[in-house]
């Protein structure tokens, strides 16, 4: 079985707010989640870029964010 790499999420992030300026997203809001889940059924790298960010987002949910 091949080791998961511990930080692949900084690889598999590559252009950060490349997703933002191809759907035209506003700095600051986020992304609303109609136009996130149609992005995500489209092919190339907006879909790819689409995907990944639903895929991020669950693993957010459920944890509390610590304050620095």
């Amino acid at each position: 079985m091949a080791r998961k790499k511990k930080n692949w999420i900084r690889e598999a992030i590559k252009k950060p707010g490349a997703l933002r300026k191809q759907l035209g997203a506003e700095e600051g809001e986020s992304i609303p989640e109609g136009k996130l889940n149609a992005a995500a059924k489209k092919k190339g790298k907006l879909g790819q870029r689409a995907r990944l960010a639903i895929t991020l987002k669950k693993m957010r949910k459920g944890k509390k964010r610590k304050k620095k």
